[in-house]
């Protein structure tokens, strides 16, 4: 989620201005057989821990948070989601694989 920027001014005196934004449309959910989720586990840039990451989901934000939702509460970790991954806490990679193929998502 990125901020809205106006589009063209930078600043206007007149009080009746209204800016104008660039407005992106957000993504439509793709259903879970058209998804081509990737599934990895990373050390670097996070403090020496081990992170699962979930790469690939095409749809909504909230979709992308239920989604992180339920997969962190089926491995019993944390995580978040943003930018259009999903960061599971630990190497859960077999448990999370398992569960998106269960789901009906396609992932490697």
């Amino acid at each position: 989620m990125s901020k809205k920027q106006p589009v063209g001014v930078v600043y206007s005196t007149n009080p009746d201005f209204v800016y104008q934004y660039d407005v992106e449309a957000e993504k439509e959910t793709l259903p879970p057989d058209k998804q081509q989720l990737r599934v990895s586990v990373e050390h670097h840039h996070r403090g020496g821990k081990t992170a699962t990451i979930v790469k690939g989901f095409i749809g909504t934000d909230a979709d992308l948070l239920q989604l992180a939702k339920t997969l962190k509460t089926h491995c019993g970790v944390g995580g978040s989601a943003k930018d259009g991954e999903i960061v599971v806490q630990g190497d859960m990679r077999d448990r999370v694989v398992a569960f998106l193929i269960s789901k009906g998502y396609k992932a490697k």
